[in-house]
């Protein structure tokens, strides 16, 4: 099993998951989440905006198939859109459809989606539709094509692995997009394989949208992309108004930092809630360098990463199982 396999195997463990979500702060994972709590998370924004930096507000959420929780994480996401508009924050939201029922019922996903966009559009709040595993890839793109007929707040995220991310990107040249390079395991009837041939495609994404899309979200973490893009945009003359640099909270803070004081749009993906651990492990299946920025911060220092992450799970269990004996 490589790393990244290993990650994303904890990424689907639901007891893993579960306990995560009530042992998290035991273990640190403020580190990597901006807050549980909307008043929580409004004062992380706060102070991103300070230095000059937006944010983008996912409301953690795995394995939703009720309806009552979906239910939930809308009006959840509805509180966290009032509260940017209120409190006049430079944020936007980022939702997966699956939290809001895609895994249940495509039409009552739907009109939960249709709610927050509707809400949204009235504050003049752009909503990001994140794209999932393959295999929820179309419905996904098929909410975004319905909603699109109303509202013109919507984009979306194309994902570099995929081979048919080439023909998504000409199709949706017209949306705000973020490109990122994957974070699921998918089959390699579907999908690159190895590093390269993902970088590779990331690369050329990032460039085809630049020169022809409309605003352009380059989420990553790799210095060697970044001066890239800088490069890039210099000698194609697009200006800075046509894309930010995006990366995720508590990753490289100084090079955040950095980059919006160069006068770079800068965006810090931000996620909040108890909700943290499978969103944590994908980030590091998606870039196992990853583990060297947080990981250190999340567990022990005195810790090697890959132990410590393993670690961390065997303390998950062992918390869970004291409890059920109690």
């Amino acid at each position: 099993m490589t790393l990244k396999d290993f990650f994303i195997y904890l990424s689907e463990n639901r007891f893993l998951n579960s306990a995560a979500q009530k042992y998290g702060l035991r273990l640190g994972a403020q580190s990597v989440v901006a807050g549980v709590s909307i008043a929580e998370t409004v004062e992380s924004i706060k102070e991103l905006n300070k230095h000059k930096i937006s944010c983008t507000v996912d409301n953690l959420g795995e394995f939703v198939y009720e309806k009552s929780e979906a239910i939930e994480a809308k009006n959840k996401i509805l509180e966290v859109i009032q509260a940017i508009h209120d409190e006049k924050l430079d944020a936007h939201i980022s939702l997966k459809p699956s939290q809001l029922g895609l895994d249940i019922d495509y039409d009552f996903c739907k009109e939960n989606l249709r709610d927050i966009v509707s809400l949204a559009n009235q504050y003049n709040i752009f909503v990001n539709f994140d794209m999932e595993d393959y295999g929820r890839l179309d419905k996904s793109f098929e909410l975004l094509n319905e909603l699109n007929k109303e509202y013109d707040n919507i984009g979306t995220v194309i994902q570099a692995y995929f081979f048919e991310s080439e023909e998504n990107i000409e199709r949706y040249k017209d949306f705000r997009l973020r490109i990122v390079k994957g974070a699921y395991k998918e089959p390699e009837d579907v999908a690159y394989q190895s590093k390269s041939d993902i970088d590779k495609n990331f690369i050329k994404l990032i460039e085809y949208h630049l020169l022809n899309g409309k605003f352009t979200s380059i989420a990553t973490h790799d210095h060697n992309v970044i001066n890239h893009v800088k490069d890039f945009v210099k000698r194609n003359n697009i200006p800075n108004d046509k894309f930010e640099f995006q990366m995720l909270y508590g990753f490289r803070k100084d090079m955040q930092y950095d980059l919006a004081k160069e006068g770079y749009n800068f965006c810090t993906y931000l996620p909040f809630g108890k909700d943290w651990y499978g969103y944590f492990m994908r980030r590091l299946a998606e870039r196992p360098q990853n583990l060297s920025l947080v990981t250190k911060q999340v567990f022990n220092k005195k810790t090697n990463t890959v132990i410590g992450l393993a670690a961390a799970s065997f303390v998950l269990g062992r918390l869970s199982k004291k409890d059920k004996v109690k």
